[in-house]
């Protein structure tokens, strides 16, 4: 086995393979992961990263495909992360986008991971930020983050993201759901997939009118893109949309507003993630789990009573 540091060089390196290990050990919480991403953080911040969200059914995949073939013809690297749904029971997934990208698959200039969210809200995986970071540190010029699409939480995409892409196909009632989902506010680029339906037109001017609506802090305004992935089509101007973006938050204090907001989260959640982990390591405090847990079940105790016992226990 190769030491840690042999491992944060091949990493940097850009080798594949090295880059597949260090994810696995974020991802599995393993021994000296902590101190792999200390040494990788001071060599991110150089790869433009794209969240792919939307609705199940709107193409991203496919669009995800195209895209990245579109950089790769330009002679970058591109990381590719797929989130996908995990079972509540096993906590395993069909990682699908593997079979929907196999030419993709096969370009050493394009390295695809899938991730499962193994039960976080939100369509990313836990250690979807540190595979990020991960890919960015190996010298991967464009990173594009597939959520899961799971309609109503997949917000949290804007936490890891330099330029948002929300996703949405006419006649499903996207309109609606972009609502719902609070997605309005997150989107810096909208694209209208699989536009050779009928109903783009209508999609499109409801899409522009609740945009009108929609005040953004740092007054960009979101274009809107019109593609069929499938047949190669619209991908070019998505390209530049992206670029537009990011090129906009590069002007003004937006762009430090958001890294800023998206590292407090970040904190948050390992600060969250630590508390508890040293919280069930407590001598007693995974059994006592389990039994308020039965208690909870049968109705003897109520969750909150059940929360309280546990802090004062420990």
């Amino acid at each position: 086995m190769p030491s840690e540091q042999s491992l944060t060089e091949r990493l940097l390196n850009g080798e594949p393979r090295a880059v597949a290990r260090a994810i696995t050990k974020v991802e599995s919480g393993a021994n000296g992961a902590a101190a792999l991403m200390k040494e990788v953080f001071p060599k991110t911040g150089n790869a433009l990263v794209i969240g792919i969200t939307g609705s199940p059914g709107a193409g991203k995949s496919s669009l995800v495909d195209k895209l990245a073939l579109f950089y790769r013809d330009r002679g970058e690297r591109i990381g590719i992360i797929c989130v996908d749904p995990s079972s509540p029971f096993s906590g395993g997934a069909i990682l699908g986008d593997r079979i929907r990208m196999q030419t993709l698959g096969l370009d050493k200039n394009v390295f695809i991971r899938s991730m499962a969210t193994r039960g976080n809200l939100g369509g990313l995986a836990r250690a979807t930020v540190d595979a990020v970071a991960i890919l960015d540190a190996a010298g991967f010029e464009k990173i594009i983050v597939e959520t899961v699409g799971v309609g109503q939480d997949e917000v949290e995409i804007v936490k890891t993201a330099d330029v948002s892409v929300v996703v949405l196909v006419p006649g499903m009632g996207d309109d609606i759901q972009a609502i719902k989902a609070g997605i309005m506010e997150i989107g810096d680029v909208f694209v209208i997939n699989k536009a050779d339906r009928e109903g783009v037109l209508r999609t499109e001017k409801e899409l522009e009118a609740l945009l009108s609506l929609a005040h953004r802090p740092d007054f960009w305004n979101s274009p809107i893109v019109k593609t069929v992935a499938t047949e190669n089509k619209g991908i070019e101007d998505l390209a530049k949309a992206i670029e537009s973006y990011n090129d906009f938050q590069k002007t003004g204090e937006s762009g430090l507003n958001r890294k800023q907001a998206i590292a407090r989260w970040r904190l948050l959640e390992l600060l969250r993630e630590t508390l508890l982990v040293k919280t069930l390591k407590v001598n007693g405090a995974s059994d006592r789990l389990e039994k308020l847990a039965l208690e909870v079940a049968e109705k003897k105790r109520d969750p909150y009573s059940a929360v309280e016992d546990m802090l004062n226990s420990i």
